[in-house]
């Protein structure tokens, strides 16, 4: 939806040329390009040359051979890619930025925020220059180039993992939102088995997943990521209304249910008073969280080559402006929603709602229309995952519906089982930003710069940065990653009541 974060999918390039402002490299590629975990863009060119690839997506000009023209001219304006870069950073990650600032405090988060940003910016900026010079623009071409077969099962991997992540990420939505609206259309809490979320989850996918992942041909669902983007456009616009209706310390107005917090007159202030800075066994998750809503690398070069009149400079600009608008949205949905719930704010946002209103109409509305687009988003996450599966196991093998529906629902129950067994969805923000996300942002592109980038020595400016930015993915990485396991480890051997609150 980061969050919601919906993917483009592999892509037959056409032969790759530069524009005459730019150093030109073409070179003949049908690699693919995996989604953004988290969304589709609009435009782009989809086919595969299996069956079930040349499906997908039809209508998007799949028709045309990369032979039949020296250049490929895109047709996606300046707007249109702002719109669809747009939609391939925000996801799911928006529902746990609150969640974050709530654990770094007002002041570390803005700092932290505005850090990953400007690197996710520097990241863009090396994977144009290095498509430019390497002559290739799909993701894994270039760890191909660059690397051989493990420097393009890297880039594979990683891709794959974040679209994991963006998968379970979504279905934690329908485990955490689904029985809250059952129980608003039935006017009471209800214990029920139709209440419970691991069941719902399950009879989603099962009734609604499931068919639709099986379809050979998703073309109307192409379009899902512009509705996940109006649904996240909606959600941040109830957030800051809500801010002004839910009083604290009790988190209530005319309408709500009272939810009494335990405190005495003297530490209200305590409850009320939003901190500048802290830092606690949670604050380890706010950079994964963070790396995880920014993520949308694999979709800058499908989007580079779709750009009309295309130059480095001008992709840069789409980038900038994408960026700088989810970077205002983002940093209002986490302060309005740290600023109305504090201390007691959830890994989900939108579920602590659930805390104060029995019942809303407009946060029901929020709720129908985020589990619409979250729904309607899985099947597309899933399917370049299974076309990357496909090709790894039976790449030179004829469309298959047995081995089709097996890897579907292989995926889909390994998923499932995530979901259900992981304790909550900032476990999976943290442990996918920490790992597949930082080395989407940081590792892949830098190294892929550092090693086909060959006009520049390694005493260059360029190069410098480069490696110190590549160190810094490996520092992040490695100690965001410690750091979770470690709390990991305190919280399995802690008693229940210490555990941090998960769902």
């Amino acid at each position: 939806m980061n969050s919601m974060k919906q993917p483009t999918t592999r892509t037959e390039m056409s032969r790759f040329n530069i524009s005459p402002e730019e150093d030109s490299s073409s070179s003949n590629s049908n690699e693919y390009t995996y989604p953004d975990p988290k969304k589709v863009p609009l435009s782009g060119q989809y086919s595969d040359n299996d069956a079930e690839s040349q499906n997908f997506l039809p209508e998007q000009n799949l028709g045309k051979k990369k032979y039949e023209t020296e250049y490929h001219q895109g047709n996606a304006s300046f707007g249109m890619s702002v719109f669809n870069l747009g939609n391939a950073i925000m996801g799911s990650g928006i529902l746990g930025l609150s969640y974050a600032m709530a654990n770094t405090g007002i002041a570390l988060f803005v700092i932290l925020l505005v850090a990953v940003a400007i690197f996710s910016l520097y990241s863009v900026h090396l994977l144009l220059k290095t498509a430019n010079e390497g002559g290739a623009l799909v993701y894994e071409q270039l760890g191909y180039k660059a690397f051989g077969m493990p420097g393009k099962l890297a880039a594979s991997c990683s891709i794959t993992m974040q679209n994991i992540g963006a998968m379970s990420s979504y279905l934690y939505i329908v485990k955490y939102e689904l029985p809250i609206v059952i129980q608003s259309f039935m006017g009471q809490n209800s214990n029920e088995w139709y209440t419970n979320g691991d069941y719902l989850v399950l009879l989603v996918t099962l009734v609604i997943i499931l068919p639709l992942s099986l379809l050979r041909n998703l073309g109307y669902l192409g379009y899902t990521s512009g509705l996940s983007l109006l649904c996240m456009v909606f959600f941040l616009i109830v957030v800051i209304i809500k801010k002004f209706q839910i009083a604290c310390p009790l988190f209530t107005d005319g309408n709500a249910t009272l939810a009494h917090v335990n405190t005495t007159t003297e530490d209200y202030s305590d409850v009320c008073t939003p901190k500048y800075f802290v830092f606690n066994s949670q604050t380890v998750y706010a950079v994964p969280i963070l790396t995880f809503a920014f993520v949308c690398h694999p979709a800058i070069l499908p989007m580079y080559e779709e750009l009309k009149d295309r130059s480095r400079r001008k992709m840069q600009g789409v980038a900038n402006v994408s960026f700088l608008a989810m970077f205002i949205m983002y940093l209002l949905a986490a302060l309005f929603g740290y600023l109305t719930f504090n201390v007691h704010v959830e890994p989900e946002l939108l579920h602590t709602y659930s805390k104060v209103y029995d019942s809303d109409v407009i946060l029901l509305i929020v709720r129908l229309a985020v589990l619409t687009a979250v729904t309607l988003t899985v099947p597309v996450v899933l399917f370049p995952i299974r076309t990357s599966v496909n090709h790894l196991l039976c790449a030179s093998k004829d469309f298959s519906w047995i081995r089709h529906t097996v890897i579907t629902v292989a995926l889909l129950a390994g998923t499932n089982c995530m979901v259900i067994f992981v304790p909550t969805i900032r476990d999976i923000f943290g442990f996918i930003g920490a790992s597949a996300a930082a080395m989407l942002i940081f590792i892949l592109p830098s190294a892929f710069y550092i090693k086909l980038v060959k006009k520049e020595s390694m005493k260059s400016v360029q190069k410098i940065g480069a490696t110190a930015f590549l160190l810094c993915g490996f520092v992040v990485m490695v100690g965001s990653m410690s750091l979770i396991i470690l709390d990991w480890i305190h919280n399995a051997t802690a008693s229940p009541d210490a555990h941090a609150d998960g769902h």
